[in-house]
């Protein structure tokens, strides 16, 4: 389940959003279960974690993308 950083950087930023929907949906299913009383309570940090690398990569790939326009030009 938990994957290092560099397993997401090589995926595209469609898989990424993909992935990410996936972890929050785990995350609130995950959540829902709490009160019953969840059987691996390390899976709330793992995916939280997880969810925070690929927002991580996101933003970075973004800079470099933004980083690489010219001067003066927008975002359109």
């Amino acid at each position: 389940m938990a994957k290092v950083a560099k397993d997401f950087k090589a995926l595209s930023k469609q898989e990424l959003n993909e992935k990410l929907n996936e972890l929050h949906k785990q995350f609130m299913e995950l959540q829902f279960k709490r009160k019953s009383g969840v059987e691996k309570p390390h899976l709330f940090k793992q995916i939280r974690k997880d969810i925070a690398r690929i927002l991580t990569i996101m933003n970075s790939k973004q800079e470099v993308v933004a980083s690489t326009r010219p001067k003066g030009s927008s975002k359109k």
